[in-house]
């Protein structure tokens, strides 16, 4: 009871300072701490757990049941996720039959065995992969309640991200692996089934002890705390070991401020560490052979670039450590840590490394409900690690780092297949469309903000946004009037055109001719997306300037440009009209070209007819 009730003051007292602390003027949110302890038995691949929660709910709201994620279940011959792998028309090559196929020792499951709430039993029915808690007491609003639990289960052959025995045959990626409190907010909860896609859940304190055999070297979100005991590269330079005869070992880990708890553990990794001259300390955890041992040694500096850059164009990171993990299926972001298979080339090691990293910002810190707005994580994840990767592999980082999303975006538009990004991530028609929207037309919001605002003013709207959104779960409209604030324009337009539609841009210059000594141009809209223009005249003996014709509906315009040509008119273009003329004072004979965003930045899907050049 001592225990108990120490847990429910410590828990109290954090969850409220850490909301108070954290809160948005207009919206609330809910906060958690996680107490657990668990005992893994290698040699048949469970492990049984008890859990204490102390759960603050700042909602107005009087709450009469939870919800929990038993994301293991997901893991099940006939499950939600086994079903729509092997039923959608592209299914992932990962999973595909492998879940339909396990046997019951290969399966996944997870099983509350007890709960309780603040002493009281409580009414529950595991369904798939959601446990649905009906209450005896609710729980009201601005109070907190102590759940206590005791769960077993088992842990499935690695198919999707967690799992044992990967197939580089590191023995544990343990993701998803505890009764997991699903996020109650404004819109209501958010219990969905596990099928394979996204992540939300609410910031809190995790303290955890795993024990587990002795010569497992584990690593993952939080800081270690009795690192004197546990040794494996833990321990500060210098630092005695205990020597301890037992057979078995918990390690003790504590993280804060942190919506989830990933863990693994193999008893062939090698630990190298790298601290920063910030004091951050980033560890790397992988079985060193023939296959990694080479381009694990250069990753911890490659590593070292990717933080001080995302830190500088993206805001500080907020922890004291960054764990990179070999394991899982691919990769993989967590709190503080990232699972990747790391049997690849150095481009690709760095490469995934520098993604995983970047989510730190997006999904560990900013943290907007992945499963709703996938675009907003995966999405700027893509438009921030390709500009880092280019900041520290190309001598000339100024070059088109985005090409990629432009051309998976602009097949997509093309295809057919395309569904709005405001579409739930479980629910797209196929992977594809899936895909593309959430990682490239997702970096291309941030392109797109580029063009219409300015690429120095989205950079610094970006910093902005972390610094007023960080811990808070902002969503489309709170990144929309963070860039509104930043430029002076009224950009609602585009998103509700990039997000909730699939029409796409498709600009042409029409026809060219000379009309009383003059050039007259006819700019046409093709596409069902209107955008401002930045249209470029190229005269005979290399002189350029620019004609800017913003959308009317902006209210206003961007400013110019460091290394664009100069601006010389602007002329709005009202979005009702499908076309609109511009007039050259030089006659036709004086002009080299012409040319619809000459820098590329516009996502116009047809640029075969966005230039005219003499013949």
């Amino acid at each position: 009871m001592k225990k108990h009730t120490f847990f429910f003051i410590w828990g109290l007292f954090l969850a409220f300072s850490s909301y108070d602390s954290h809160a948005q003027s207009t919206r609330w949110q809910q906060s958690i701490n996680y107490q657990m302890e668990v005992d893994m038995d290698v040699s048949t691949n469970r492990y049984r757990g008890n859990q204490i929660i102390a759960y603050s709910n700042h909602s107005p709201d009087t709450l009469h049941q939870v919800f929990f994620h038993l994301y293991y279940n997901a893991f099940q011959p006939n499950s939600m996720m086994d079903e729509r792998s092997r039923t959608i028309a592209d299914p992932d090559r990962r999973v595909g039959e492998r879940i339909f196929n396990l046997s019951p020792e290969e399966i996944g499951y997870m099983r509350v065995t007890s709960l309780q709430m603040n002493g009281q039993p409580v009414s529950m029915e595991e369904v798939g992969s959601v446990l649905e808690v009906s209450l005896q007491e609710p729980i009201l609003p601005n109070s907190t309640v102590i759940f206590e639990s005791e769960f077993e289960a088992q842990v499935p052959l690695q198919v999707r991200r967690s799992g044992r025995d990967n197939a580089e045959g590191i023995r544990y990626s343990m993701a998803q692996w505890y009764p997991k409190l699903a996020n109650y907010d404004e819109q209501g909860w958010h219990a969905n089934p596990y099928i394979g896609r996204e992540f939300y859940g609410t910031w809190g304190n995790f303290d955890v002890k795993i024990t587990i055999d002795k010569d497992y070297v584990l690593g993952g979100t939080g800081y270690l705390q009795n690192a004197n005991e546990i040794g494996h590269g833990y321990e500060a330079p210098g630092e005695s070991i205990n020597q301890n005869s037992e057979s078995r070992l918990t390690w003790h880990f504590y993280a804060p401020q942190v919506h989830d708890f990933m863990w693994a553990a193999n008893p062939d990794f090698t630990h190298d560490k790298l601290v920063m001259d910030n004091g951050i300390t980033l560890h790397f955890l992988y079985e060193k052979n023939s296959k990694t041992e080479k381009n694990w040694a250069a990753l911890p500096e490659y590593t070292r670039k990717a933080m001080n850059f995302f830190s500088e164009h993206y805001g500080q990171y907020p922890y004291q450590q960054f764990s990179v993990i070999q394991g899982g299926d691919g990769g993989m972001e967590y709190p503080m840590s990232t699972l990747i298979t790391g049997q690849r080339t150095l481009g690709s090691l760095v490469g995934v490394t520098v993604h995983e990293l970047a989510h730190s910002w997006f999904q560990g810190v900013l943290g907007s409900n992945e499963s709703l707005y996938p675009w907003m994580d995966e999405g700027f994840t893509t438009f921030a690690s390709n500009r880092c990767m280019a900041a520290i592999f190309s001598e000339d980082p100024s070059g088109f780092p985005q090409f990629g999303a432009y051309a998976s975006y602009e097949k997509l538009a093309k295809s057919g297949l395309e569904e709005p990004m405001a579409t739930h991530a479980d629910h797209y028609h196929t992977n594809t469309a899936y895909g593309v929207a959430a990682y490239s037309k997702g970096a291309l919001f941030l392109a797109q903000m580029g063009y219409i605002i300015g690429e120095e003013v989205r950079d610094e709207a970006m910093l902005q946004y972390w610094n007023e959104w960080k811990f808070k779960h902002p969503n489309a409209n709170d990144i929309t009037r963070i860039m509104e604030k930043a430029s002076g324009l009224e950009l609602d337009w585009f998103k509700e055109y990039w997000i909730y539609t699939t029409k796409s841009i498709d600009y042409s210059i029409s026809s060219v001719s000379e009309e009383n000594g003059k050039t007259k141009v006819i700019l046409e809209r093709k596409g069902m997306m209107p955008m401002p223009i930045d249209f470029v005249v190229t005269y005979i003996g290399g002189k350029q300037e620019t004609i800017y014709l913003p959308l009317t509906i902006m209210r206003g315009n961007k400013p110019e440009e460091a290394g664009f040509p100069e601006r010389v008119r602007t002329q709005r273009w009202p979005w009702t009209r499908t076309s609109t003329e511009v007039i050259l004072d030089e006659p036709l004979s004086a002009i080299q070209s012409l040319s619809i965003d000459p820098s590329l930045r516009l996502a116009d899907i047809n640029r075969g007819d966005n230039d005219w050049t003499r013949e």
